[in-house]
């Protein structure tokens, strides 16, 4: 397996990678990891795309998973497959508000809480946004990637990803 899942915060990117490797054991990189250096600072380009390749060198069998079109579109030739989750802004902003605490993003639950307001009103421009985050770059990578894609635009349709 050699996946990517794309799509906006709170699509279920991290849910279905979880689900994926159930069935098929593979490496996980959440590109979030690559992305930031622990803070809100975003890392040189270049190093977050090394990141991964490094990441994809090391594993025969993996899933990339993220919202980062930038870091994607270099490495979209070594995936096998590409599962864009698109179920609209109000069901991720749902996903968001029901998100357990994550320690590897937020020091506590409460620090995490205090940044939901503004992660909701980022989710919210996904349709509207042209940067690496947005629908359009998202779009763009998934027409232009040609191996085995899927776009799932409700929840209930992404456990077909997990039928070979």
């Amino acid at each position: 397996m050699k996946t990517i899942l794309l799509g906006n915060a709170g699509a279920g990117k991290s849910t279905l990678a979880g689900q994926l490797i159930a069935h098929q054991p593979a490496a996980r990189l959440s590109l979030d990891t690559v992305a930031f250096a622990g803070g809100s600072e975003r890392l040189p380009l270049a190093e977050s795309v090394e990141a991964v390749r490094r990441f994809i060198a090391a594993h025969d069998s993996w899933i990339l998973e993220g919202c980062y079109a930038d870091i994607l579109e270099p490495v979209l030739p070594f995936a096998e497959t590409l599962i864009f989750l698109n179920p609209g802004v109000e069901v991720c902003q749902q996903h968001c508000r029901a998100r357990p605490w994550e320690p590897e993003k937020f020091g506590s639950s409460e620090e995490q809480d205090a940044n939901l307001a503004a992660l909701l009103a980022w989710v919210g421009t996904y349709d509207c946004r042209g940067d690496a985050y947005g629908l359009q770059s998202h779009r763009r990578l998934f027409e232009m990637f040609a191996g085995t894609k899927w776009e799932f635009t409700h929840p209930s349709q992404y456990s077909r990803a997990l039928t070979p």
